[in-house]
C-alpha cells in the first residue's frame, strides 16, 4: 500500500480516535475526521492541518444513516475512494448497573453506537472501499468483548461486567467475522482491535494506558500488508481469544 492513502476515523475529534488520525497522518495518509459535533470535528482537522497534514472534517453521527451516506458522497467528491475505515466511535453508559437492573434504553443506545453504528459505516462506505487497491476496516473493540476473557476469573478485568458495553463489543466482534467472510475474495481486510484500558472521556480518564499506546494496534491493523490477516481480534501483542 502506498502513501497518500485516504483514511476515515469516526469519533476522531478527541481521544484515541484523534491520536489514530494523527499517527496515520504522520505516515502520509489524508485524514477524514468523522465527528458528530461539527465544531470539534473542524477544530481537530484544523489542528492536523496546522502541523502540515492533509485533513478534512465529515459530519457523521454513526446512529444516523443519513449522515453516513452524506459523508460517503462528500468523500466521493473530494477523494474518489476510501482506503481505511476505522470504526472508533463508541459510548459506555452502563454506570456499573447490574444486568437485571439495566434499562433497555441504555442497552439499545449502546448497541446503536458501538455495534450497529459500525455496520452503518461499513455499508455506507463499502462502494468507496472497493475502489481501493487494498482497503482496511478496523473495528475498535475491547477486551471486555471477549467471551473467553469474560469467563476467566483470572482475567484482569473479570469483575467488570457491563451488560451494554461488553455485549455491544462482543457483537461488534461478530460483525467483524461476518464482514470479513463476505469480503474474503476482495482486497479488503476487516479486523477488530483492542486498544486496552485507556485514559479517555469514555471512562472518566481512569484508564491506565495513554492514547499513544492505544492507537498502536489500530494503526497497525489499518496499515496491514496484503499478506496480513483478516477476520481476527488483536491487541498490540497479537491475537485475542473471541
Amino acid at each position: 500500500m502506498t502513501t497518500q492513502l485516504i483514511s476515515l476515523i469516526t469519533g476522531a475529534n478527541k481521544g484515541i480516535g484523534f491520536e489514530v488520525a494523527r499517527q496515520l497522518a504522520t505516515l502520509g495518509h489524508s485524514i477524514i475526521i468523522g465527528a458528530r459535533d461539527e465544531a470539534s470535528g473542524r477544530q481537530a482537522a484544523e489542528k492536523l492541518r496546522s502541523n502540515g497534514h492533509r485533513a478534512v472534517h465529515a459530519l457523521i453521527d454513526v446512529t444516523d444513516r443519513v449522515t453516513a451516506d452524506a459523508a460517503a458522497k462528500q468523500i466521493d467528491i473530494q477523494f474518489g475512494r476510501l482506503d481505511v475505515l476505522i470504526n472508533n466511535a463508541g459510548i459506555s453508559i452502563d454506570a456499573r448497573t447490574v444486568p437485571s437492573k439495566l434499562g433497555l434504553d441504555i442497552l439499545r443506545r449502546t448497541f446503536e453506537t458501538n455495534a450497529f453504528g459500525a455496520v452503518t459505516m461499513i455499508q455506507s462506505m463499502l462502494p468507496l472501499l472497493l475502489r481501493s487497491e487494498g482497503a482496511r476496516i478496523v473495528n475498535v473493540s475491547s477486551g471486555l468483548g471477549s467471551l473467553t476473557q469474560n469467563c476467566d476469573p483470572e482475567y484482569e478485568f473479570a469483575a467488570v461486567k457491563l451488560l451494554a458495553y461488553n455485549s455491544s463489543k462482543t457483537a461488534l466482534n461478530a460483525f467483524t467475522i461476518q464482514f470479513s467472510h463476505e469480503l474474503r475474495n476482495t482486497n479488503i481486510k476487516v479486523n477488530s482491535a483492542d486498544p486496552g484500558f485507556t485514559a479517555t472521556d469514555l471512562n472518566g480518564h481512569r484508564g491506565t494506558r495513554t492514547v499513544e499506546q492505544a492507537a498502536k494496534v489500530i494503526v497497525h491493523l489499518a496499515t496491514l500488508p496484503a499478506s496480513g490477516p483478516s477476520g481476527g481480534f488483536f491487541d498490540e501483542n497479537g491475537p485475542i481469544a473471541w
